[in-house]
């Protein structure tokens, strides 16, 4: 009994100090990037000096609500006033993915035991979609996973007003949420909570309308929802756009593989088809491969699904019934391992202290462009935006000085937001534009506009 009420407390305890120190870590060695950490950073501090969600790294007084309708943001105001420093967004991220385990732990050790039950929730604090959003900075999904963990949890319980009460802030965390919100209310309204569950649905899609035909284009500086193009349809074979290529096909296998696809016995699982089918349907792999964080809102209904169906299989009264349930939550963590996401490969500093040392001689309130990897080491205390951009007089800088006037780059510059040749060339002309080097180090560079 005191194993059942205390092993899903401490898990999250002992994930939160795992996914934490891992982003930490990142942060130091400057593995994280202005896109998106730094982006992020500079909309939490708009929101918390009390004014607009500005960031300067996606463009010159940029509200990030013309990009994505992630008003939850604000919630991490108060905390980053306090520690107003991207490792606070990092922190808050493992805390936040940390908690998802509490209701997967909860579920699985009061429907399949303590031992089982305990290695359901170890899988799945060790899946590889919560490790990859782990390794890939900060996005505002992060308040998406414990929201639908706990969600789900209530849908696997038959708590269906609880399941609606977790679902419905999901509407504030990103516009493409409503599709999981959605997925919530139908689930309900076919266990026969009819009212409640159209309610639901009702509230996913008004919201979601709203959000992207009105919102976001209020916002945005071209009046439009910028990712529409992404998943307009002109013309050709529906199916094939939706499950071509094979990339995807391999997506699912990863998915449902950590579940031993003892998943696929729970209805619980069909939660997951609308916001895959959507990702599938975009014509951009990104969304829809495995390597960045859109993922991880996917683990919890996995997970209790996974918890769901093994709690199926044990009371069917088959032969085989036994010793799968028994079997399987066993192989759950082994599974999970066997697919845990190697580390990234990074292109940091060689030497992180020298190069912290250098950018510390640009002076805080200062307005910097930097290089992506740099970006979110400058971002808690300067107006950061992207190298190469705003090195040049702008129409409305005064006396034809730059809107950057500090410029911060890496040796070796990678290929983001441009190939490495034109960010070397960039670089090589910064002279010509009035900038000199004032300090050099651990693979950076920091130049301020000088004419004279």
């Amino acid at each position: 009994m005191l194993f059942r009420r205390w092993f899903p407390v401490l898990l999250p305890v002992v994930l939160f100090g795992a996914y934490g120190t891992v982003a930490v870590v990142r942060q130091q060695r400057m593995e994280t990037s202005g896109f998106d950490l730094g982006i992020f950073e500079q909309g939490v501090r708009g929101y918390a000096g009390l004014g607009a969600p500005v960031s300067a790294l996606k463009g010159s007084g940029f509200n990030l609500l013309g990009d994505h309708f992630s008003p939850v943001l604000a919630v991490l105001a108060p905390l980053y006033r306090l520690f107003p420093d991207a490792r606070t967004l990092l922190l808050a991220q493992a805390a936040l993915f940390a908690l998802s385990a509490l209701p997967v732990a909860r579920l699985a050790v009061d429907r399949l035991g303590p031992v089982r039950g305990a290695a359901v929730g170890c899988g799945y604090g060790l899946s590889w979609g919560l490790w990859t959003a782990v390794e890939f900075d900060f996005h505002e999904i992060a308040f998406a996973v414990p929201l639908a963990a706990f969600a789900v949890e209530a849908l696997a319980r038959g708590r269906w007003r609880a399941a609606v009460g977790w679902a419905l802030p999901l509407l504030l965390v990103k516009e493409d949420q409503g599709l999981l919100v959605a997925a919530v209310g139908a689930y309900v309204f076919a266990r026969g909570r009819r009212a409640l569950g159209a309610a639901a649905v009702l509230a996913a899609v008004g919201v979601t309308v709203l959000a992207v035909f009105l919102v976001i284009p209020a916002h945005n500086p071209d009046g439009l929802y910028t990712y529409a193009a992404s998943g307009s349809w002109r013309g050709g074979d529906p199916l094939a756009r939706l499950l071509l290529p094979g990339g995807k096909w391999r997506t699912v296998l990863v998915l449902l593989l950590p579940t031993a696809f003892l998943a696929l016995r729970s209805p619980l699982v069909l939660l997951a088809v609308p916001p895959l089918a959507a990702r599938f349907w975009s014509v951009d792999p990104a969304y829809w491969d495995t390597r960045q964080h859109y993922n991880a809102v996917l683990m919890p209904i996995l997970f209790l699904a996974l918890t769901d169906g093994l709690d199926r299989v044990r009371r069917r009264a088959r032969p085989w019934s036994g010793p799968v349930a028994a079997l399987v939550p066993v192989l759950v963590p082994v599974l999970a391992l066997l697919l845990f996401p190697p580390a990234p490969a990074g292109s940091a500093p060689p030497r992180p202290v020298d190069a912290r040392a250098v950018l510390a001689t640009v002076p805080d309130g200062a307005r910097v462009a930097a290089a992506n990897r740099l970006a979110p080491q400058l971002t808690g205390r300067c107006t950061v935006s992207l190298f190469p951009y705003l090195t040049r007089p702008g129409r409305d800088a005064p006396w034809g000085r730059p809107t950057a006037e500090w410029v911060a780059v890496l040796d070796r510059p990678g290929d983001f937001p441009l190939p490495e040749a034109e960010m070397l060339r960039a670089r090589a002309e910064l002279a010509d534009q009035g900038y000199r080097e004032v300090a050099a180090g651990g693979g950076v560079a920091v130049y301020r506009w000088s004419p004279d």
